[in-house]
């Protein structure tokens, strides 16, 4: 890809102060520059919507026109899109979101190498600042806190970073887990035998494993232990060594069950704690051992408490608006 800025001269900014108003884009490869486009250009559509830049193209040529800001958020955009592209992978309009996000972070946040998780079956990278952060959270701590609202990928990507470890051979087994505790239900009232009354609430674990490995690798790991689903309660007694051990929504746990699920870990082990702090179901007056534990241990070496926020969320937009719809209305209330 070479980039062609026409000189200042040629065409003057509305300051009147020669100030350049568009940026072209010349791409070298027409297959990656097809996937970077879009079916009917639908990326370039969305990131002339998102950053407020008219972009024409013209065979293999693009020619940003706005705000020098804008351009210049849209120029590294759409670099990064073609190099994802020229990799061989497919651009979704997650994808283009995520750049978005990262082109238009702070540049504080968006310093330093690309940070991304690979397995057999898909690149994960991430799609916002924090995102990133709590990427190399996970790469360089024995225990991170992932805490934030629904859509921020904090379960997502603990499991992508689980199943990378397991595949490069840095840990003998993934171990996923969930307390049996969601908007006041009880598992004895449940029908079925353990595992039907579990699977329901273990079923985003199941769902994110799928993603990155195919159904039936998933379902022989599973099988032979290599990966093991389990509710809390399972784990008591145990200790968990050269795993991956994860613990999703662990806003719902006592503080007797965090204290008992953090002294499981084992020599060789990585331990995820993911949940929300605004989502709790446990019964009124019980504290969430989550909310005690970021405090606790917030500092400790070896420990990364990642908070997440309404700019992470990378589900649909309008997740995000009922976010933050809901936080100000518990503003105030409060």
């Amino acid at each position: 890809m070479t980039l062609d800025i026409p000189p200042a001269g040629d065409r003057k900014g509305k300051s009147g102060k020669g100030e350049t108003e568009q940026t072209v884009l010349s791409f070298d490869d027409n297959r990656p520059a097809s996937v970077l486009f879009g079916e009917h250009d639908r990326n370039l559509a969305l990131i002339e919507n998102r950053l407020g830049v008219d972009i024409i193209a013209r065979g293999n040529r693009l020619t940003l026109r706005g705000a020098q800001g804008a351009r210049k958020s849209a120029e590294q955009v759409l670099r990064d899109l073609y190099q994802r592209a020229e990799s061989g992978l497919d651009i979704t309009t997650g994808d283009v979101d995520g750049a978005i996000r990262m082109a238009t972070a702070l540049p504080r946040a968006r310093a330093g190498a690309p940070v991304e998780i690979r397995t057999r079956r898909k690149v994960v990278r991430p799609r916002s600042p924090g995102q990133k952060v709590y990427l190399e959270a996970l790469a360089g701590n024995e225990l991170v806190f992932g805490v934030g609202p629904a859509g921020t990928g904090k379960t997502y990507l603990a499991v992508a970073k689980g199943v990378q470890a397991l595949l490069a051979g840095e840990v003998d087994r993934i171990i996923l887990s969930r307390p049996a505790v969601e908007a006041g239900e009880q598992l004895g009232f449940l029908p079925g035998d353990m595992k039907e009354k579990v699977d329901p609430y273990l079923r985003p674990l199941y769902d994110a494993l799928h993603d990155l490995m195919s159904a039936d690798r998933a379902a022989k790991m599973m099988a032979d232990g290599t990966i093991e689903i389990a509710p809390l309660a399972f784990m008591r007694g145990r200790t968990l060594a050269n795993a991956y051990v994860i613990l999703d929504e662990a806003q719902n746990t006592t503080t007797q069950q965090m204290k008992m699920f953090l002294t499981r870990l084992g020599e060789g082990a990585r331990m995820v704690v993911t949940g929300d702090l605004c989502q709790i179901d446990l019964p009124s007056g019980v504290a969430s051992g989550m909310a005690q534990a970021v405090d606790i241990l917030d500092g400790v070496e070896g420990v990364a408490v990642i908070r997440l926020g309404e700019a992470d969320i990378v589900r649909h937009p309008l997740v995000a608006r009922i976010v933050a719809a809901y936080e100000k209305n518990t503003g105030k209330s409060g």
